[in-house]
């Protein structure tokens, strides 16, 4: 990505300021997707950020590959650490009056939040990014077969947590 707003032309710490400013809501969104969870996702952002922030000398020129990667290692990393005492549930709740949108984006949730991290993140990376196989690979640091193997694998479990998503699932493979 070319440095928008030209955050290479100003002092270090401004060109961090305007990137963050410009890039938080993608970020955030991204993180939503990645996590399920808006206060998980803001902290998810914010500890990336930090590590960003820490390279941004070397960096700032095309910061956003790297600041997305850091998301998706901190996100896994995240999940190993994640508390016993949180637990998913196995249904979706009953549907009184909520339209067939707001119904399919929450069995969608439901069904990405039990997916393990990586099959979540290659599924977000690769449908909702929109980045090729290799562009997927690449930002996750893994192999071309790996992502090809956990699409794979999520579309299958998402077909099996949620089968009324069918449509949708087969629209992906």
């Amino acid at each position: 990505m070319a440095a928008p707003g030209g955050w290479g032309r100003v002092s270090p710490e401004e060109s961090f300021e305007q990137y963050v400013a410009a890039r938080m809501h993608a970020l955030t969104r991204t993180a939503y997707l990645l996590t399920g969870n808006h206060h998980d996702a803001e902290d998810l952002v914010q500890r990336s950020l930090v590590k960003a922030v820490a390279k941004w000398s070397r960096i700032h020129d095309h910061p956003e590959p790297y600041v997305r990667r850091i998301m998706y290692h901190e996100n896994i990393s995240r999940w190993r650490r994640r508390q016993p005492g949180e637990h998913l549930v196995d249904g979706v709740p009953e549907r009184s009056g909520v339209e067939d949108d707001a119904a399919t984006r929450l069995t969608l949730q439901q069904a990405l939040a039990r997916l393990t991290p990586k099959q979540r993140t290659v599924l977000v990376l690769r449908f909702y990014e929109d980045l090729t196989e290799v562009q997927t690979a690449a930002a996750m640091g893994v192999g071309l077969g790996t992502v090809k193997s956990q699409t794979r694998h999520a579309l299958m479990r998402l077909r099996q947590l949620a089968p009324e998503l069918e449509e949708l699932v087969s629209s992906l493979s």
